[in-house]
């Protein structure tokens, strides 16, 4: 097998359970602001809603189309406007809710302590996410993974998002690692294999929900103990 040096992981629904921690952000922001009392029928139906302007938001700001201030505000405006609330005041207080709230949730995926235990003292091991840095941070902090990442590149430092090469670039520049000793490990086809896969490096596809694709991917794995077996 080829040998690695530099170990590039996703952060969201990679190491760090996205879904699971933002389940219990909405429950205390549904009841904290009264949604029900305002029209909101239920906590499923305005997660259903938020979700999906949310990844068409957040579709737009990877293409560089909005900024993530009008990202973090609109789409929770739009999701209160599908239930008939026209309040900007009460979007922008959520998203400050949301944005200081979400990261002290510290669910991560089954393993990815024990992994990156593992995997610490063979490899440098990295990160590279799109998220926004006054988030990220706080998540790898208290979460307990800061002390097992080399290097933290976010989208944000680098003027540019995964899945342009320029971030991968930047990685490269940043960490001292070269295309031919570095592997992606992340969760999503487009933005983290894709991605790789432009600039020459090698990629795990971590397909926890063993999603069907015709994509050839370096290797994949459903679970990140997995990665043990073949690191």
């Amino acid at each position: 097998m080829k040998t690695y040096k530099h170990l590039f992981f996703d952060l969201d629904r990679t190491l760090w359970d996205f879904d699971k921690n933002a389940d219990e952000t909405f429950k205390i922001i549904y009841s904290k602001y009264g949604l029900q009392n305002r029209g909101v029928s239920s906590l499923e139906a305005f997660r259903e809603v938020y979700e999906k302007h949310n990844n068409l938001l957040w579709s737009f700001y990877r293409k560089g189309e909005i900024k993530k201030v009008i990202l973090n505000v609109r789409r929770f405006e739009m999701s209160l406007n599908n239930f008939g609330i026209q309040d900007t005041t009460l979007a922008c207080d959520i998203a400050d809710e949301y944005t200081s709230m979400d990261p002290n949730r510290i669910y991560l995926f089954p393993n990815t302590i024990e992994t990156l235990e593992y995997l610490f003292p063979k490899y440098k091991l990295h990160l590279i996410t799109n998220g926004f840095e006054e988030v990220q941070y706080p998540k790898i902090a208290l979460s307990g993974m800061k002390k097992f990442f080399d290097q933290v590149i976010t989208s944000e430092e680098a003027g540019c998002k995964k899945p342009e090469k320029d971030i991968f670039y930047f990685a490269f520049e940043k960490t001292g690692a070269t295309p031919e000793e570095s592997i992606m490990i992340g969760d999503d086809l487009e933005v983290d294999i894709l991605g790789a896969r432009s600039v020459g490096m090698d990629q795990v596809y971590v397909n926890y929900h063993h999603k069907e694709h015709d994509e050839e991917v370096t290797m994949e794995v459903n679970d990140l103990i997995s990665l043990t077996g073949l690191f």
